[in-house]
């Protein structure tokens, strides 16, 4: 079978294929950081990134922009597609105004596509569309990744904060039943903090998003660090995953026990965040 090429769906003319641009947006060369730096910050890469100049112009009025995102090795999501509308002479800030092309609305957020892009962030459509492949159209707008097992559990503040936000079912759905031994990792020093969910924390879920709320769900390392370096540390710097998953059925005191043993294996009394 045959590839599907972004422009078999867009359909640009031969008239208006020199006038297209495509924005590939990758930040610090970390798929994971952009994924976490979209789904946070959506109304500004669809409005102001996507006309950002550094210290060159990017485009001229009346051409199409496609605002694409990497969301893997050699893949980018379309969120939006513009035309320019004016030019507004100015660098390191927004570089123009723009309106949305309103027929490709159905599209923003769903599809995926394949290409690689190099070095060069902001490329012409003419040079690139017959090699712009058509990865896969979402049946839903893309809210993150999906829930790929309990093994493979391993979560930036903001990707779990956006599993509350956007009500990611299947995340909510797999967390919402589980009793678990977890670890929190301060990824700036190396310091760890084990915890347990059990059903007097009303399971992992409930556990976790304590965690969103506040930045230290109670617990008191946590909380004194959150008091004296301020809940932004936690959002830029915190990681969390799984030791060890149960299922409700388990008794709580044997997770405790688990609990206890990995404080002691990862010594994350004398050396991390655990008081007792």
């Amino acid at each position: 079978m045959s590839d599907i090429k972004l422009n078999d769906i867009f359909g640009f003319t031969e008239e208006e294929i020199p006038h297209v641009k495509i924005y590939f947006h990758v930040w610090k060369s970390d798929v994971n950081y952009t994924k976490d730096y979209y789904l946070s910050n959506k109304e500004q890469v669809n409005h102001w990134n996507i006309f950002y100049n550094a210290d060159k112009k990017h485009f001229k009025v009346g051409e199409t922009v496609i605002n694409a995102v990497k969301v893997d090795y050699d893949k980018y999501l379309v969120t939006m597609v513009k035309k320019v509308t004016k030019d507004l002479n100015r660098y390191n800030d927004q570089g123009y105004e723009g309106e949305n092309v309103e027929k490709f609305k159905p599209y923003f957020d769903r599809l995926i596509i394949k290409y690689k892009p190099g070095r060069m962030r902001v490329r012409k459509y003419a040079s690139l569309y017959d090699d712009v492949i058509v990865s896969e159209i979402l049946s839903e707008p893309w809210r993150g990744d999906d829930f790929n097992g309990y093994d493979e559990i391993c979560l930036s503040y903001s990707q779990l904060e956006s599993i509350f936000r956007l009500e990611k079912r299947d995340w909510l759905t797999a967390l919402q039943n589980q009793k678990a031994v977890y670890l929190i990792t301060d990824k700036k020093t190396g310091q760890l903090y084990v915890g347990s969910a059990t059903s007097k924390d009303k399971m992992l879920l409930s556990r976790w998003n304590s965690y969103v709320n506040n930045g230290h769900g109670g617990n008191t390392e946590l909380h004194k660090l959150v008091t004296e370096k301020g809940f932004n540390y936690v959002k830029e710097n915190f990681q969390y995953s799984l030791l060890e998953n149960f299922n409700g059925k388990v008794d709580d005191d044997y997770i405790i026990g688990r609990e206890q043993w990995w404080k002691k294996v990862l010594q994350s009394i004398k050396f991390g965040y655990n008081d007792n």
